[in-house]
């Protein structure tokens, strides 16, 4: 199949690293993992920080611009027609203004992933970026949702579920080697997170509240793998916790955020509202047993007492106590460990991702 690909978020592209990018490149090689022709159709950004301004009609105009490039690249044979289009996470502040009129006008299927709506956007200054979501959503002959929430807030959307396919989140588990837990020295214990001035600060806030109760008498480091606008905030959070030093490694390349991953022993990361977080199943896939919050789409990507803990309620003191448990016991650590690094092979890898996309999506096309 050739497969058309749009990410109106953010393309995978983008000199800016981040989960959206970095999923839009998965998706790719797993689209591709199975010998179709996969190519990026734009790089256009539909993202709105506002909803209903001047910027979005100046966007609107834009998109209208590229459908016109786009479709006279196939009239005239300089782009061959695609057999579907694949769009990865369109919603209220992103929305794909280019695949669906052009999958109208070209006759071919629009197939989205991840995308989501929220029900609370229907009025406002979003209501119509909202509105042409849920149109897409309604058109699209397939919907792969990566999480439950985002499956009700679909349902609700389209008013039905046939379209809907669930695609658990996945990475690239191939060159990653799981580590035994460290033996000597403190424990080590790692977070990776962006530092921006919404959830995020949120959890690093949290997670110092919850270090400042922790109580053990074993030796642990906190290293923290992250940078953005918020960090002045992140590092004065934890400057007020006494005797807490953490190590800050500001934003990392791969290699040297897998350097972090291979010396640590323990992934924490509260998670407040996180879609799934893709550095929980990176960190499982390095044998790093997780700490976090039951929150959001977490418990999608971790197996409470299967690959680490999750805490059942917004709680620092429990948290602490979760923490400590592990800090203190190497024998769960390294069970823990074992079950992270298994679990993530087991339902999150690429090869599981290929296999399911090209099923749905074979059978889409010789059924269409």
């Amino acid at each position: 199949m050739r497969i058309a690909f749009y990410a109106p978020l953010k393309p995978p592209t983008h000199p800016v690293a981040s989960g959206d990018r970095q999923v839009a490149r998965l998706l790719m090689t797993a689209l591709a993992r199975n010998g179709h022709d996969v190519f990026l159709v734009s790089e256009l950004r539909s993202y709105l920080r506002v909803g209903g301004d001047a910027d979005e009609e100046r966007l609107r105009d834009e998109a209208r611009a590229e459908r016109e490039r786009i479709r006279d690249a196939i009239n005239t044979g300089a782009l061959k027609l695609p057999d579907l289009w694949f769009s990865y996470h369109p919603y209220y502040k992103s929305p794909d203004w280019l695949g669906p009129p052009l999958c109208k006008q070209l006759g071919i299927p629009y197939v989205t992933a991840e995308a989501s709506y929220a029900g609370k956007r229907e009025q406002g200054d979003w209501a119509n970026a909202q509105n042409d979501v849920r149109a897409g959503l309604k058109q699209a002959a397939i919907n792969f949702h990566m999480t439950l929430r985002d499956r009700e807030g679909l349902e609700k959307a389209i008013g039905h579920s046939e379209t809907l396919h669930h695609l658990p989140p996945f990475i690239d588990v191939s060159d990653i080697k799981s580590h035994p837990t460290q033996g000597d020295g403190p424990v080590r214990l790692l977070t990776v997170a962006m530092m921006r001035d919404d959830v995020k600060l949120r959890s690093y806030e949290f997670l110092a509240d919850a270090i400042a109760a922790l109580t053990t008498d074993k030796l642990w480091q906190l290293d923290i793998a992250g940078d953005g606008e918020a960090r002045a905030t992140v590092e004065a959070a934890f400057a007020k916790v006494a005797d807490v030093k953490p190590i800050y490694h500001g934003a990392l390349d791969e290699a040297q955020l897998r350097a972090c991953y291979e010396a640590a022993d323990v992934f924490v990361w509260p998670g407040f509202e996180e879609a799934y977080g893709m550095a929980f199943l990176e960190a499982q896939a390095h044998g790093l047993p997780v700490i976090a919050l039951d929150s959001g789409g977490v418990s999608e990507v971790v197996r409470d007492g299967v690959s680490g803990r999750l805490v059942h309620c917004d709680d620092a003191q429990a948290f602490a106590s979760a923490l400590a448990h592990l800090i203190e016991n190497v024998d769960e650590r390294e069970r823990l460990a074992r079950g992270a690094a298994s679990y993530v092979r087991a339902k999150h890898s690429l090869d599981a991702a290929a296999a399911r996309l090209d099923e749905t999506l074979r059978g889409l096309v010789s059924n269409g």
